[in-house]
């Protein structure tokens, strides 16, 4: 596989697919914050409209602080703000590592650079699933 051919069915595939995984991961912790939020701001609102004969509100309190205990887990359990963060940190290296390899900037402007260029990207990517890969095993002991 020489150069061109590297960078594009390797590392772009890879930029690409960390850019949107981090991307989906944001996404998806700021919708479930911001919707605990605002759930966790109707409860004292609501709780100043609450007489005898309203149950329909203490219902709705009730609910609220449900979805709110709902999405606690769900952020604890699915881990998007800290794989929104990693993905992007894994993305914006490999990017970094392709401006210095096609500038020829250090560490790529003597010697082999191919080499080194193509050793460096695949521990980034490497790092990456090793790091996944203890996650999943810690998970499964919790489990256990």
């Amino acid at each position: 596989m020489n150069e061109e051919e590297y960078i594009k069915n390797r590392l772009d595939n890879q930029i690409d697919w960390y850019d949107r995984k981090s991307m989906k991961n944001q996404k998806s912790y700021k919708r479930l914050q911001l919707t605990a939020f605002f759930a966790a701001a109707a409860i004292p609102f609501l709780s100043g409209y609450i007489s005898a004969d309203i149950k329909l509100i203490q219902i709705i309190i009730g609910l609220l602080g449900f979805i709110i205990a709902v999405i606690t887990a769900v952020l604890s359990i699915y881990k998007f703000q800290e794989n929104w963060i990693e993905y992007r940190t894994t993305c914006e290296s490999l990017r970094h590592e392709k401006y210095l390899f096609l500038t020829k900037a250090s560490p790529y402007d003597s010697g082999n650079p191919f080499t080194l260029f193509v050793q460096r990207i695949e521990s980034l990517i490497s790092k990456e699933n090793s790091d996944w890969s203890q996650y999943i095993k810690l998970t499964k002991n919790d489990r256990e």
